[in-house]
């Protein structure tokens, strides 16, 4: 039985030290998925001496994980953020990932002088890219993206895993069948089938998910397990049926987190720590499975295909699926850059090991190679790329800590914690919250005191308030950062202010601006952004009229503009997207002009 507390022993050994050593990736920016592999690399053959060779536990172990942190994915996608980047976010999960598998796949085919079908698998295992890296880097750089950008990026990462496993496992069975004909109607039948199903088994499953939990009664404990058990059940039934499971698993997250469901506040903080622990042991599985010691027989041309894959493949695919787009080069430039590749490469590399292909050890070391040379080239780019492309954000302190509260009678406010910092104007006196803030408690030097009876407000001081969430942007400006930001707000969001209400008219009869070609004068300013973007603005989008651009300022529930900001020198924005007002019909050929001369 001595073996039982060896293993467990190992087990929750590696995931302490590597939960541990977390700290010191936020500390210094390092990719977290860098540090979980590393481990695994450590405590692995030729490390500490760890055997662990077997394929099949290796790639379901890996594929739970992925499907949790699917379904958590999904479930933390709101609407707004897909109908924000719906369009260009799908082209890239799917067209993009399909133009990423045939140029990977043409370099392979010339550096590793493969056949046609192992080299087009290759790009497919490398194509799709990593959400929780990304993501993760961003914060760990302290740096706050353009929303938009950020939607897409969101949205991409999240839905581009089902058609890489779609293409790798489409090529692994042309190559066991020894078929290289109809690889057309076997890719389009195969899509419609995978994606098909996997579209709607997630979306009856997401709706069952809601109706059960809303309808049984049970201990508020056993809800969040509940709900993963259902989630898990229609990644294994989809994925049985002959669909993807990935997809399903996914589209129920997206379904379930964007209804009303009971106890979904306990759900999202049990769904947090189970991501966690999904992603930690897929790294840590992935880095004990390869052999480091194999990797010199392929070393040189897969450094040289991770090298064409950030500097032309994936640029390529994305200039592609995104030029038809009103995107400038800013806004593609960081969309390039950012396409980090992470877990779902590796964990498809062990695949064609899995399914039995001959000579399946050289996609897991390449693709191991590959991810490695994203982590370290691009992986500590992010934040300095998107200083570079002006793509960041002035940043507003925020709450410390939001807690969202299942109250009865449903009033949906959120409990949320602030921090007082020392030039925050509170701290000044004559100046208090506004009275719909509601603050219930002040902790100062570990003492809890009634708001009143703590006014004025200090430095240092906790303010824990109840409002609804709607509310919450006007509450963060009365707490401002303690460092200065690196991005002010004049030059992000514009030099004036002007009234969203107002006419458009009087804006161009005030500067003495002519009118615009298919611009309705009468309409507010408000109203004309509304229909220049969509009605899906977000703040920092701009558009330009004449001589001067209009700026979103502050959006409310994603819908309405509530503040708008004019700036002039329009050739120096700092905001990368900008709308120009311009007739609805401009044909591709005018698009791609436009894009060069811009």
């Amino acid at each position: 039985m001595d073996w039982m507390f060896t293993l467990v022993l190992i087990g929750a050994g590696l995931i302490a030290i590597s939960i541990l050593t977390s700290a010191l990736a936020f500390r210094f920016g390092t990719p977290l998925l860098l540090v979980f592999l590393c481990i695994g690399l450590i405590a692995g053959e030729d490390g500490l001496g760890l055997m662990f060779d077997d394929a099949e536990i290796a790639y379901f172990l890996g594929s739970l994980a992925l499907a949790v942190i699917l379904f958590d994915s999904g479930f933390g996608t709101r609407l707004q953020t897909i109908q924000r980047a719906a369009a260009p976010a799908f082209l890239l999960a799917t067209l993009g990932v399909l133009l990423t598998t045939v140029f990977v796949g043409i370099a392979a085919h010339f550096l590793f002088a493969m056949p046609w079908l192992y080299a087009l698998l290759m790009g497919a295992i490398i194509s799709s890219t990593d959400a929780a890296a990304v993501f993760f880097l961003l914060r760990a750089g302290g740096v706050k993206i353009y929303k938009r950008v950020r939607s897409m990026l969101e949205v991409e990462s999240g839905s581009n895993d089902p058609m890489a496993i779609f293409l790798t496992l489409l090529f692994i069975e042309m190559i066991l069948a020894e078929r290289q004909t109809n690889v057309l109607i076997s890719f389009i039948t195969g899509f419609g089938t995978q994606m098909g199903l996997g579209l709607i088994l997630g979306l009856l499953g997401g709706f069952l998910i809601v109706q059960i939990v809303n309808r049984v009664h049970l201990e508020e404990a056993l809800y969040p397990i509940l709900v993963m058990a259902c989630a898990l059940s229609i990644f294994a039934l989809t994925g049985y049926l002959g669909g993807s499971g990935f997809l399903a698993i996914y589209v129920a997250g997206i379904v379930a987190g964007n209804s009303s469901m009971k106890g979904s506040s306990a759900l999202r903080r049990y769904q947090k720590g189970m991501t966690w622990l999904a992603q930690i042991v897929m790294f840590l599985v992935l880095g004990l499975f390869v052999t480091p010691s194999e990797f010199s027989a392929v070393l040189i041309p897969a450094l040289l295909l991770g090298l064409f894959l950030i500097v032309f493949g994936r640029p390529l695919a994305v200039l592609i699926c995104l030029l038809p787009f009103r995107y400038d080069r800013q806004t593609l430039s960081f969309n390039a850059w950012v396409g980090l590749r992470g877990a779902v490469s590796i964990l498809l590399g062990i695949l064609p090991s899995v399914m039995g292909v001959e000579g399946a050890n050289i996609f897991i070391n390449v693709a191991f190679i590959m991810v490695l040379t994203s982590l370290i080239v691009q992986g500590w780019t992010i934040a300095p790329a998107a200083r570079l492309l002006n793509l960041i954000v002035p940043a507003g302190l925020g709450p410390l800590e939001r807690i969202e509260l299942e109250l009865p009678g449903n009033p949906k406010h959120e409990l949320l914690i602030y921090r007082v910092m020392e030039r925050s104007s509170l701290t000044q006196g004559g100046v208090e919250l506004p009275h719909w803030a509601r603050p219930s408690l002040v902790m100062r030097e570990g003492r809890s005191m009634p708001y009143e009876y703590a006014y004025p407000l200090q430095a240092g001081d906790l303010v824990y308030l109840f409002s609804p969430p709607e509310y919450t942007a006007l509450l963060d400006r009365f707490f401002s950062q303690l460092k200065e930001p690196e991005v002010s707000d004049t030059e992000f969001f514009g030099e004036f202010q002007v009234s969203p209400e107002s006419k458009l008219k009087e804006l161009l009869e005030a500067y003495k601006l002519p009118p615009t070609e298919g611009v309705d004068a009468e309409l507010s300013i408000a109203e004309f952004m509304l229909r220049e973007l969509r009605n899906n603005p977000v703040a920092g989008d701009r558009v330009r009229l004449g001589s001067i651009d209009l700026v979103v300022r502050r959006v409310h529930q994603g819908k309405q503009i509530t503040e708008v900001g004019l700036a002039f020198a329009v050739e120096k924005a700092r905001s990368a997207y900008v709308r120009r007002s311009q007739p609805a019909a401009v044909g591709f050929k005018e698009k791609l002009l436009h894009w060069f001369k811009s």
